[in-house]
């Protein structure tokens, strides 16, 4: 089965209920990943302990993937290409980069934070 890794800001619509995501999540035909650096995020933007341990029980369902030398290395390679021309940050590079060694589709509603890298697959 094809896998999806999920954005931040899709996990984030996601944990406030919003249907209309979760409609096109039910729609993809896939199971779905996250990368390590949208866990960061989320926990980093809590607003406290109650929060941190809501979103860390709703990641429990996915595939976590940690950043490893591979994906560290791509990553690198995204912020040579592309940190001064489209103002790639790192935590995107690093999420394109876990993408791209995967092989899975990247499903974001910030499509002209990715749409340039041209081998990263987006929804």
């Amino acid at each position: 089965m094809e896998v999806t890794l999920l954005d931040t800001n899709i996990l984030i619509e996601i944990l406030k209920g919003n249907q209309r995501t979760i409609t096109e999540l039910n729609m993809l035909n896939s199971s779905y990943a996250v990368s390590i650096i949208s866990y960061m995020e989320l926990i980093y933007g809590a607003f406290n302990s109650a929060e941190v341990k809501k979103i860390e029980k709703f990641l429990s369902n996915f595939e976590v993937i940690d950043v490893n030398k591979e994906v560290s290395q791509r990553a690198l390679e995204l912020i040579k290409k592309y940190a001064k021309s489209h103002t790639l940050d790192i935590p995107d590079a690093l999420i394109a980069a876990t993408a791209i060694v995967k092989s899975y589709k990247l499903f974001t509603y910030n499509k002209k934070d990715f749409k340039y890298i041209k081998s990263l697959q987006l929804r």
